[in-house]
């Protein structure tokens, strides 16, 4: 590491080749920060100057064992990773940390949704018993959103003076207009989970009239064997399976071009904590129709549609406004990226520096 002062540790575990969701955001948080106040916890190699190596076999790209590594290293190597380069704090993009005396640890909550919406599987125990300790046991709480930090503290007791919104951010890099042409397909980005509502919004999407037979749906995010397979035999009963394109992942380009490309994005999330594709559609000019549900109207605002996310023919009416009514799509589209530039990763890098300092003073 450099000849200056560390604030803290970044916790880069759960860092891996095929980003989504917690790992985007830990990827572009961590390009954000000052690498000599921030060293990186660095499992692929990244080359980021002052970062440190931890093994590879972490990450969601090994399943459900890169989840157990995880938490065993988590455990038992970071403490120890501290200690030896005498850095005062941990700075983790995930509710995730040493449950050691001694470890003082600065978390990012994203969402509470397994304890809003439990699921019985094998990670129960970890929503149900480990993360609530992990936030309790921070000496702060970085939270994704004002929606977030309230469901911390009023669902799990965690004191408000210890939680910090923050807000996240997009690389214009990465996500910008591209001035392409827009076709006819609606793109769904994120994971099958149940709260992702993806029921009702296939339900809403064959709803929508489709004189000229050519309307598809998108969906992008990694398949779940328990949800999946049931979405797509509803597509298929609902006469649409033939409209509809799945897709597990696609990479930075794929995903700027389906943006700039789709007639809209579609997230009704029955909650979101953030919701990430939403900023990421708004900074390419998408129009988004959103649910009005958790974090979404504070990420959205007035630059989208919001819908109630229980109520199909509300989506579907969304959707079909903005295949006839031009003008909308092109208001939406001016609204999006104007409404994007307020979250940038620069000023959440300075909001969690001056966190972090402030931690180190004591306060």
């Amino acid at each position: 590491m450099s000849g200056s002062t560390p604030l803290a540790l970044f916790n880069g575990s759960y860092l891996s080749r095929r980003p989504t969701g917690i790992g985007v955001v830990a990827r572009d948080l961590v390009s954000a920060l000052d690498p000599a106040l921030v060293p990186l916890l660095d499992p692929l190699g990244l080359g980021r100057p002052g970062s440190l190596p931890i093994p590879d076999t972490l990450s969601p790209d090994h399943g459900r064992r890169g989840h157990w590594n995880r938490l065993v290293w988590t455990q038992n190597e970071l403490p120890k990773l501290l200690r030896r380069h005498g850095v005062p704090l941990l700075l983790s993009p995930l509710p995730e940390a040493p449950l050691l005396k001694g470890v003082r640890s600065v978390v990012l909550a994203h969402d509470l949704l397994p304890l809003r919406y439990p699921q019985l599987t094998p990670l129960l125990a970890y929503h149900l018993a480990y993360v609530p300790l992990v936030l309790h046991r921070a000496v702060r709480v970085l939270c994704n959103s004002e929606a977030t930090a309230r469901e911390v503290h009023g669902r799990l007791g965690v004191p408000a003076r210890r939680l910090e919104p923050i807000r996240l951010g997009f690389d214009p890099g990465l996500l910008r207009p591209l001035g392409l042409e827009r076709q006819p397909f609606f793109l769904v980005l994120g994971r099958h989970d149940p709260h992702k509502n993806l029921e009702r919004a296939l339900r809403a999407f064959a709803a929508v009239p489709d004189p000229q037979g050519d309307l598809r749906l998108k969906l992008v995010g990694p398949h779940d064997r328990r949800t999946t397979p049931r979405l797509q035999r509803l597509a298929a009963e609902l006469g649409i399976a033939g409209r509809c394109d799945w897709l597990p992942w696609v990479s930075d380009a794929e995903r700027l071009e389906l943006l700039n490309r789709c007639r809209g994005l579609l997230l009704v999330s029955l909650w979101e904590g953030f919701g990430l594709p939403a900023l990421e559609a708004m900074a390419c000019g998408a129009p988004v129709i959103a649910a009005r549900a958790g974090a979404l109207p504070e990420v959205v605002g007035e630059a989208g549609l919001l819908v109630d996310p229980r109520d199909p023919a509300a989506i579907a009416a969304a959707l079909s406004d903005l295949g006839r009514d031009g003008a909308l799509a092109r208001q939406l589209a001016a609204a999006g990226p104007a409404r994007a530039a307020g979250f940038r990763w620069q000023a959440t890098a300075a909001q969690v520096t001056a966190v972090l300092e402030a931690c180190v003073r004591g306060r």
